[in-house]
């Protein structure tokens, strides 16, 4: 929750305004101190953000002033995308418990529990009387049990009618779920795994509690103030804490699967931790071991390749294929241009006159005759003349 509270979507939020603000802080923390962790930090915005969450995780909200009780919901408001945000951090980093951590504190978020409460807190009408008779001690084994099983009876003795309808109908809705695992190499007619390999662990989810068609529907969470869609982080890690895949799957049919792929590792036997674990839900998430051999791949026959299949590599391939058809077109169309100039050319040089330059032309040549007329009256002036002497 300090972690939480740090973030910095809440600097402007949780920042004290007055300094009657203290008193009420205090007055919070005091109520909340004894399951809280000691603080690291003593940042005025840190620990109004861990009194508040600590105060939903408690769920002694009530005593919350108007304010601090908006504040708190604008925390929550964005509780969904933070806690998923410090997961994709510790997938970068590797680390498996960190993320493991981070999951089941975004389930005790959103069902407003905290690590001393029973897991049955997430019933309703349930209360420490109610799980103070000795009858059902967790929730997985009430999702287990018939509705009818004696312990579950003695759970709900004295409880009025519509309470009970209450609890039964929260069993149908909160899932109850097995898991199957396959392993597999893609295209392999065998079932073994050499190092090396492209490896497929299968995951295959089955909400036991859903009848064929159904689907599942939104998270039941009274104490989470938004609504919020059931989903499942899968989770494959070593031994050493190592995540080698991490995903959150959103799917809602009441059968899905879910494939995690990965180089297999060097030849030798292997061991992987399998988490699956609801994003709302405490108690009913499930854990497996997942057993992988790879074997030598020195092993595997020769690979020769055929002769036709070596004559393929000196053909051309599809993009240079198109490539060169695309040159090709180049080169046509600047023939074409070339062509088409030329056509233009010997088009200007015998294109037909306007009716402009056919008057102009008609001038000229009149202009031309009347020159010529001249020309010959003097010459024959001239002639006379000559003659005349």
């Amino acid at each position: 929750p300090e972690t939480f509270a740090g973030s910095a979507e809440f600097r402007e939020q949780n920042m004290p305004k007055e300094a009657s603000e203290k008193e009420l802080i205090n007055s919070a923390l005091a109520k909340v101190k004894s399951q809280m962790q000691k603080p690291n930090y003593n940042h005025p915005i840190l620990i109004k953000g861990n009194v508040l969450m600590h105060s939903h995780l408690t769920r002694q909200t009530e005593s919350l002033s108007e304010q601090y009780k908006e504040d708190l919901r604008f925390m929550l408001g964005k509780a969904n995308s933070l806690i998923d945000a410090m997961i994709s951090v510790c997938q970068h980093q590797e680390a498996m418990k960190t993320a493991l951590n981070c999951i089941q504190f975004g389930q005790y978020v959103t069902q407003g529990c905290w690590l001393k409460d029973s897991s049955l807190m997430q019933l309703p009408h349930m209360s420490e009387k109610e799980m103070s008779k000795n009858g059902v001690e967790s929730i997985a084994e009430f999702l287990a049990a018939d509705k009818d099983h004696a312990k579950v009876a003695k759970m709900l003795k004295g409880m009025d009618e519509d309470k009970k309808k209450d609890i039964i109908k929260c069993r149908e809705i909160i899932p109850r779920i097995s898991v199957e695992t396959k392993i597999f190499v893609d295209d392999d007619e065998d079932n073994k795994v050499y190092e090396g390999d492209l490896c497929t662990v299968q995951v295959k989810v089955n909400r036991e509690n859903l009848k064929e068609g159904e689907k599942a529907g939104l998270v039941h969470a009274p104490h989470f103030p938004f609504p919020k869609q059931e989903a499942w982080w899968i989770i494959l890690g070593t031994k050493e804490g190592k995540i080698i895949d991490i995903k959150k799957v959103a799917k809602a049919e009441k059968e899905f699967t879910h494939d995690i792929k990965f180089l297999a590792p060097r030849t030798g036997a292997y061991n992987f931790d399998l988490h699956v674990l609801s994003n709302s839900y405490i108690g009913i998430d499930q854990q497996t071991s997942v057993e992988i051999e790879t074997l030598d791949p020195s092993a595997l026959p020769e690979y020769k390749v055929h002769p036709d299949d070596a004559e393929l590599d000196d053909e051309p391939t599809l993009f240079e294929e198109m490539l060169n058809a695309h040159n090709v077109e180049e080169d046509s169309d600047d023939e074409d241009s070339d062509s088409d100039d030329d056509d233009d050319d010997e088009d200007e040089g015998i294109r037909e006159l306007s009716a402009a330059e056919r008057k102009k032309m008609e001038l000229q040549k009149k202009r031309q005759a009347a020159a010529g007329d001249d020309s010959d009256d003097d010459d024959d002036s001239s002639v006379e003349e000559v003659y005349a002497d």
